[in-house]
């Protein structure tokens, strides 16, 4: 095996060294983040404790953030978490963060692979790789906990290339592999296929092929968005429908945005909330996708893919959605990618194939860096800022956080903070604070955000707890409390 790893080193050495030198960037971000206590209960904690469930045969309720106990897949229909819960024994609380950056150096291969594929004698599959691995949405993505929606989206290269291969079966699985990792995916890859549908066209076979993942995806996102989470949810409703200007279901949805075209088309550039603090956060992103991913305008189709990905954004109730930060834009990753690079590759002259890719790869450096530096919606710039020494610190002394978790019996009920959750969250039972319900210990930082609380609830709380007869208090400081329950208690 090493002989081949050396094999193929040799044979394309900007691939691997690209790929290994994304990696320590991808680890400086993601990894550090989680040993320096920026990792979250929503979501790394929420979805590293299911991992602990699924690996023990249980399925998992929720009540990491919930009062009442609701199967995790009512809140989001993520079928990769079963399969990726063994690979706890081996990576622990940095299982998921580990599956995020490969599958992002897989979709960084895809994207070598498909250009390569595609136009083997243009030159570009450097280039190509290169503008992935420095898109903007690649490090908000990996500056904030996992998602399983990172993982679906690094398979689209590999679907795109199956499907121009005509591996059939392959490409069936690949699109059946992109639904599973989230409800809203399904809607994706309906405008997915049907982007592809245009494209092969002229092919009956692929035609066929691409109608049936067409009406697949319909029937899936239907199924599960309009039953079988609903059967799951303690509410009996899907809980992500988050847009109140289209109204107040999916089908309501439709029926605006058709019945409405010129409001819907204006909604996706203004702020549409009566919160003036978030006029230009749109604005912003416009900006990016534009100046990454221009030369996608000579390629529609690709635009039409990205269709519900912009909508599902620029339509949300919640104006965190709308911006470039988080995860909430790693789905033009790849496409941008594929298009900007079938773009150049149609024109016939070398000189100005090399000049459209460094500029293109300029601009999406260019994007990300700006995303590292300053944005209009704020977030904590400390979690993406590797060249920065905040990024490696913390408001309270990580090595003694670390003393405390140890004392802390690795199967006792605990509630925590929401940074120290995902830590302690392979135990069957965690909860954030302020959950405490059945608790044997509390583990929180007076330096650490109060969410979900506010800052006066936070403390009337602590000091509640702290003054309770029924706990005991181990460790009261600026820093930390930890409190125990009393035996008998």
């Amino acid at each position: 095996m090493i002989q081949q790893l050396k094999t193929g080193i040799r044979k394309e050495p900007f691939l691997w060294m690209a790929l290994i030198a994304a990696t320590f960037m991808f680890a400086l971000i993601s990894l550090v983040n989680h040993y320096c206590f920026r990792t979250y209960a929503l979501d790394l904690g929420l979805y590293t404790n299911a991992l602990y469930d699924y690996a023990h045969f249980s399925g998992n309720d929720s009540s990491v953030f919930k009062e009442t106990t609701e199967n995790i897949l009512a809140d989001h229909f993520d079928l990769y978490l079963p399969l990726f819960s063994p690979l706890i024994y081996l990576f622990g609380t940095y299982t998921l963060l580990i599956v995020q950056i490969v599958f992002i150096l897989i979709g960084a291969t895809g994207i070598y692979r498909l250009i390569e594929h595609r136009f083997p004698d243009s030159g570009l599959k450097n280039y190509a790789l290169t503008y992935f691995l420095v898109f903007f949405g690649i490090y908000s993505t990996l500056a904030f906990d996992y998602h399983s929606n990172v993982v679906a989206s690094m398979l689209v290269p590999w679907l795109f290339l199956a499907v121009d291969k005509r591996q059939l079966l392959k490409a069936a699985l690949l699109a059946l592999a992109i639904l599973i990792g989230k409800e809203n995916l399904s809607l994706w890859m309906i405008f997915i296929g049907l982007g592809l549908f245009i494209k092969y066209f002229k092919d009956v076979r692929l035609r066929y092929f691409l109608v049936g993942i067409i009406l697949f995806s319909v029937i899936y996102f239907i199924a599960i968005t309009g039953y079988v989470m609903p059967s799951l949810s303690s509410a009996g409703k899907y809980p992500h429908f988050h847009y109140s200007k289209l109204g107040p279901n999916a089908g309501e949805a439709l029926k605006y945005l058709i019945s409405h075209p010129i409001e819907s088309l204006r909604l996706l550039f203004v702020n549409h909330i009566p919160s003036p603090e978030f006029d230009y956060v749109k604005a912003e992103l416009w900006i990016f996708l534009i100046l990454s991913g221009f030369l996608c305008l000579f390629r529609p189709v690709y635009l039409l893919m990205l269709l519900p990905i912009i909508g599902q954004k620029l339509y949300h109730d919640n104006p965190a959605m709308w911006g470039i930060n988080y995860q909430y834009s790693i789905e033009f990753a790849p496409i941008f990618a594929i298009g900007v690079f079938e773009t150049i590759a149609g024109w016939k002259q070398k000189r100005v194939r090399v000049i459209a890719s460094l500029v293109s790869i300029f601009l999406a450096f260019v994007c990300s860096v700006r995303s590292m530096d300053r944005s209009i919606m704020y977030s904590e710039k400390s979690r993406i800022r590797v060249y920065q020494s905040n990024h490696y610190k913390r408001e309270f002394p990580i090595d003694e956080a670390y003393r405390l978790i140890e004392k802390i019996p690795a199967d006792a009920i605990v509630s925590a903070h929401s940074c120290f959750l995902p830590h302690m969250a392979l135990r069957p039972t965690i909860y954030q604070f302020p959950i405490v319900k059945d608790a044997a210990y509390i583990f929180l930082s007076p330096k650490e955000g109060t969410y979900p609380l506010n800052q006066e609830q936070f403390d009337a709380e602590v000091d509640r707890l702290i003054h309770a007869p029924e706990w005991e208090v181990i460790v009261q400081s600026e820093n930390f409390i930890l409190l125990k329950k009393k035996s008998g208690q």
